[in-house]
């Protein structure tokens, strides 16, 4: 699996605890979420409506080497909120290259399988989905997904 080495160590973090310490590991990310800069407003992010919660996000990949991610999501749906921490504190920084390359599915070796419905999984899937889609988006010439 080909993860950015920030996005690999959170993942190795989970792995090495037990179920019920993943959930707090999870929580404890939720508490992490970065608030949105002054310049942001979350009308102006793309909506991600897998999430059953309100989570709005933004990619700035105007530097193929540094990609910048941005999200809202209410302090009132932690576990959403942890998941946006998660991928913002694995993915934020990373080149496009490395966040393209990052496997759909990778949420599953956090092992939260057991604590979390499938439901609240498909949204992390959604939000990486829509993270790769605007790097494709703002990177000329990035192949499109599956090639």
């Amino acid at each position: 699996m080909s993860l950015p080495s920030a996005l690999a160590e959170i993942v190795d973090d989970f792995a090495a605890l037990g179920d019920s310490d993943r959930v707090t590991l999870l929580l404890e990310f939720a508490g992490e979420l970065p608030a949105l800069p002054g310049h942001l407003q979350t009308e102006a992010m793309e909506p991600v409506p897998e999430c059953q919660s309100p989570v709005f996000l933004s990619v700035d990949a105007s530097d193929a080497d540094d990609v910048l991610l941005y999200f809202s999501a209410p302090r009132e749906a932690p576990t959403t909120r942890g998941f946006a921490a998660i991928l913002h504190q694995g993915l934020n920084g990373s080149s496009a290259a490395e966040i393209l390359d990052v496997p759909g599915d990778f949420y599953y070796d956090l092992g939260l399988g057991a604590a979390v419905s499938p439901l609240r999984l498909r949204g992390m899937a959604g939000m990486l989905g829509r993270i790769k889609n605007q790097v494709r988006a703002q990177q000329p010439g990035t192949p499109p997904p599956g090639a």
